[in-house]
């Protein structure tokens, strides 16, 4: 686990009229503040990363497909430094996942068609306190491809 970043299981009531998915409340623990709630679509296969906040807090759910959301610490004064993070997310796994500030961080649709990410992010989006690199950036130690076996 990289420090600072938290998974949560998240709560879905089922009936037979469909589904209630939980995602955040402003009385949860980890609950910091509201700034915007967007949602990105990910079609099957399609690699989006990688980026870092400088300052801002990415809280996701994934209530619609499934997605691999990847993380990399490369916080100097982390102790989990070097460290890479794979969480698959989506309904049957239905969870929060909270990035802290300075990780990089990239998602991959892994199911059939468009899969969505929800993100209750604690500020506004500002494009000056965003960094972004190419998913294959060398830099990040990773590989997107399908790993058999």
């Amino acid at each position: 686990m990289i420090d600072g970043v938290k998974v949560t299981p998240l709560k879905q009531i089922l009936d037979e009229r469909g589904k209630i998915m939980h995602m955040m409340r402003s009385d949860a623990p980890d609950f910091e503040k509201f700034g915007e709630i967007y949602f990105s679509f990910v079609h099957s296969g399609v690699i989006k990363g990688w980026h870092i906040h400088r300052k801002m807090v990415l809280n996701y759910a994934v209530p619609v497909g499934k997605v691999k959301v990847v993380l990399y610490d490369d916080r100097e004064e982390s102790s989990t430094r070097g460290e890479i993070m794979e969480i698959f997310t989506g309904p049957e796994n239905y969870q929060l996942i909270r990035i802290p500030p300075h990780v990089w961080n990239g998602t991959k649709g892994i199911a059939e068609g468009t899969s969505i990410i929800a993100n209750c992010a604690t500020l506004p989006h500002d494009p000056g306190e965003i960094e972004r690199l190419d998913p294959f950036d060398k830099n990040i130690p990773y590989d997107w491809n399908l790993k058999h076996g």
